[in-house]
């Protein structure tokens, strides 16, 4: 059942929202915004998602030079253009050997949201900066 519902949310991730990948340090990083309303109600609440018009998620996946996933730990924050700061909370999700983490963000309608998240390992450290602008449905 849980893998069902993660690859449910994995499709969404990728048919729905804009993802994109980048590279910090010596990781590739696969990151994408979406409002949670793409998510289906069961996909929500195994996660304890709010699915809300107001509330998007991130989904962030960090890979080393082989393609393997990496267990870090995430901190950070998404801003408005207006100046309104809202600190992220991610949540790992594990499922065989992949890693994802993701995070609630709430917003209102055309808000353009810079996300600057901190990624820390033992090994190293970097920033993934990124641009997105939710709409409401």
């Amino acid at each position: 059942m849980f893998k069902f519902i993660f690859s449910a949310l994995l499709l969404l991730f990728s048919f729905h929202s804009q993802a994109a990948e980048t590279r910090v340090g010596n990781w590739t990083v696969h990151y994408s915004a979406l409002p949670s309303t793409f998510l289906t109600p069961e996909v929500a609440r195994s996660y304890q998602i709010e699915r809300s018009r107001y509330n998007g998620i991130l989904n962030i996946a960090v890979l080393d030079k082989d393609g393997k996933s990496q267990q870090v730990n995430l901190s950070g924050q998404g801003k408005t253009l207006i100046g309104t700061v809202r600190k992220l909370a991610f949540q790992t999700v594990r499922e065989g050997d992949a890693i994802y983490y993701i995070a609630e963000y709430p917003y209102r309608n055309e808000d353009n949201v810079l996300f600057t998240i901190d990624i820390q390992s033992p090994t190293q450290a970097g920033e993934l900066s990124f641009r997105h602008t939710f709409y409401t449905d």
